[in-house]
């Protein structure tokens, strides 16, 4: 690569000689806690700080409260890039990596539920609990044919609505769903998952050369196991690599 097009990556990424960085502080696999200074840590924070570092650039995290303000904020000029899960909706607006790694999402049934599979989940009548906005309940929207979704502005939301409203499922992330699951005796975590939400390195699509470097990045932080140490560093469980792209 050329020191003109490196220098043109550079402008685009951090045009005021900074990488702000979009942190979706809902997901808890991905920032597990808070420094001192209070910038958020984990896996997500440190690997936007791994890409400030390879373009030589400080970094600025620039906090949400759920990855529906992060992508919304994608139009406002507000980060650089944006650390989320990749769904067709939110690629409207913001060019996505390679998923840098992925968490199953399955559904979680209150005791003495007939439903057994997943599979059977999605029938007329059915009700489904979930958080509005989350990368799972996108692929719920384009994927349910016939059971309802009903949704809540937060994770304990939706699992509140579930038990107030006796609903079918909760849809959710896995390792969310054991936390849930043992706080309601006799409940069951459908086996298998639904989909896999893939979280990526988003940049604004008006960005001509950051995308393919970013792609190319990411690709090899997954193969030289970067990805998996940040993983192993913050004692992740429930979190695994994304294969290769």
């Amino acid at each position: 690569m050329s020191e003109k097009i490196k220098q043109a990556i550079v402008e685009e990424l951090a045009p005021t000689g900074r990488l702000r960085a979009g942190i979706n502080l809902s997901n808890f696999l991905l920032v597990t806690g808070k420094a001192d200074n209070g910038d958020p840590v984990g896996v997500s924070p440190d690997l936007a700080a791994e890409i400030a570092g390879r373009l030589n650039v400080p970094v600025d995290y620039v906090t949400y409260p759920g990855p529906g303000a992060l992508a919304d904020a994608a139009a406002q000029g507000e980060w650089d890039i944006g650390n989320i899960g990749t769904e067709p909706q939110r690629a409207k607006l913001i060019a996505f990596s390679p998923p840098y790694c992925e968490i199953a999402a399955t559904f979680l049934v209150p005791p003495d539920s007939p439903l057994q599979a997943i599979d059977d989940v999605d029938q007329p009548g059915n009700r489904i609990s979930t958080k509005a906005r989350a990368a799972y309940s996108l692929w719920l929207e384009n994927n349910l044919e016939y059971a309802k979704l009903v949704q809540s502005d937060s994770t304990d939301g939706a699992y509140e609505q579930f038990i107030e409203q006796k609903l079918d499922a909760l849809a959710g992330l896995k390792p969310r769903l054991l936390s849930d699951q043992a706080s309601l005796p006799g409940s069951k975590i459908l086996d298998g998952q639904f989909s896999a939400v893939q979280q990526a390195v988003g940049t604004p699509r008006k960005n001509e050369l950051a995308p393919r470097w970013l792609a190319e990045l990411v690709e090899e932080l997954k193969a030289s196991g970067f990805i998996a140490e940040l993983i192993r560093k913050h004692r992740v469980e429930g979190l695994s690599v994304a294969p290769p792209g």
